[in-house]
């Protein structure tokens, strides 16, 4: 049986209005997760929380990231020049594969591959996988933009742990750089640094009754304020910031350490964020053992502040913190 002309006319509207009622939903979600996690000290501009979508990389392990135009050196342990692949996920794949964790340090924790086939020539394609004698220091042979090769690092099972150290403990951290690349490497310049004053948390909020102690949302419960996290800065005077990109953007999850926005700004979660939609590069995650003091933290005195028309709760008092070398190896 046909239809009306304005019966069809008026389901077409029908249709856009709730596709457009769709798109606002989801920018008014995104939005409020971005102002809430925005401190009074960032700019106004919307533009330094800008999110380019993640997917489930690093979700299910399987992130394999590097650094273009960057050559770490190191006791090579496959040889490129015998040891080739089409693309720089396949060279990192390889490295992995030596670290699994379940014999001992890993064989291979850095790995460097020449993928720009103009500028690579006959050694396009070369896989090279090697071992650092530090791998929170790794070596570098050169950097910049005329450099053709791309690496990455490998942290292994009780590796590439720093530690956070507060006058309430120290939150130890898992590194990710097959994830977050880049911001690992901001990381480990400021362990190289030996110092980061000015690195402080200065925002702290309790998980309330909207989160059980594992991180779970309560059924029928709001989702903040309280927010559950606690929130810093990781920039240390007298050494200038750089943005960092936005890299994977994985579920936030409690104890996820991460981003805000393209930082020097940073939070730890003490709860399972699924309706913050992948909004911020996670470059780390506290042990489990550790979010005692997380918690600690978020029990501090706290003032009310109000940053782009939403309420947070700022330390009375910052608690300043130090990225420490951990000396011994920790289960991670």
């Amino acid at each position: 049986m046909g239809r009306k002309p304005s019966d069809s006319e008026s389901t077409r509207w029908a249709s856009l209005i709730l596709l457009l009622m769709g798109l606002v939903s989801c920018t008014v979600v995104y939005m409020f997760a971005s102002m809430a996690l925005r401190p009074t000290i960032v700019s106004s501009n919307l533009e330094s929380l800008a999110f380019v979508g993640g997917d489930l990389e690093g979700e299910s392990g399987e992130c394999c990231r590097g650094i273009e135009n960057l050559e770490l050196w190191g006791a090579a342990v496959k040889w490129g020049s015998e040891f080739k692949f089409n693309s720089s996920e396949e060279c990192c794949k390889a490295c992995k594969a030596m670290c699994t964790g379940n014999h001992g340090p890993c064989l291979c924790d850095s790995w460097v591959f020449c993928g720009n086939r103009e500028a690579c020539g006959k050694k396009f394609g070369e896989c090279w996988l090697k071992k650092q004698k530090d791998t929170l220091a790794p070596e570098r042979q050169q950097a910049g933009t005329k450099v053709s090769w791309t690496s990455g690092l490998i942290f292994g099972k009780g590796e590439g742990i720093v530690g956070l150290e507060t006058e309430y403990g120290t939150l130890h951290i898992k590194l990710l750089p097959d994830c977050a690349p880049h911001s690992v490497v901001y990381i480990l310049e400021l362990l190289g640094l030996r110092h980061c004053a000015g690195c402080q948390f200065y925002r702290a909020e309790s998980r309330g009754k909207i989160w059980d102690s594992k991180g779970n949302h309560i059924k029928d419960a709001s989702f903040g304020p309280p927010f559950a996290l606690i929130q810093g800065t990781l920039e240390a005077k007298g050494s200038p910031f750089k943005h960092i990109p936005t890299e994977v953007c994985p579920t936030i999850k409690r104890g996820s350490v991460a981003w805000v926005g393209s930082g020097p700004e940073f939070f730890i979660s003490l709860a399972n964020h699924r309706e913050w939609k992948k909004s911020y590069t996670v470059f780390g995650s506290v042990l489990p053992e550790d979010m005692g003091i997380a918690e600690k933290i978020a029990q501090l005195p706290t003032k009310p502040d109000v940053w782009s028309n939403i309420n947070v709760s700022v330390l009375e008092k910052p608690v300043p913190l130090l990225i420490r070398r951990i000396k011994k190896s920790l289960e991670s």
